[in-house]
């Protein structure tokens, strides 16, 4: 790849609107619909907390973070554990409030009553760090 060819580039210089932040972003401001803080795109409504879906999402987020250590820029690093911070920190309070309805289970898929602490292994095998 030229200098002028990076990931976020095309071959003509031009910006993509691909990068690793946008994507990472993208997942995250998933989650938020998830968990019912920010109106859904497609209908413009802010759904009830959809904690199973929010609790996938912050895995995925967690399992690129383990996946992309030692790959990614200081910026990008910072973005991806700031991110899992303040979504897992969310879903434990949308829990802890009752953020299911409809008679549905307020734990975690499987029970789970947290999303695991850092460090530890989920259920799944995967080391949140």
């Amino acid at each position: 790849m030229t200098e002028q060819q990076t990931p976020d580039h095309d071959a003509e210089g031009g910006e993509s609107g691909l990068s690793f932040a946008a994507f990472v972003l993208s997942l995250a401001h998933t989650t938020a619909v998830h968990l019912g803080d920010v109106p859904d795109p497609a209908s413009g409504q802010t759904a009830r907390p959809n904690l199973a879906a929010a609790y996938q999402m912050i895995e995925i987020l967690g399992l690129l973070e383990q996946k992309t250590r030692g790959n990614l820029s200081a910026q990008e690093r910072q973005l991806l554990e700031q991110l899992l911070y303040e979504l897992r920190l969310r879903f434990v309070e949308v829990r802890g409030a009752g953020g299911s309805e409809a008679g549905a289970d307020e734990r975690a898929p499987g029970g789970r009553p947290d999303v695991p602490p850092s460090g530890s292994r989920t259920p799944s095998g995967i080391i949140i760090p």
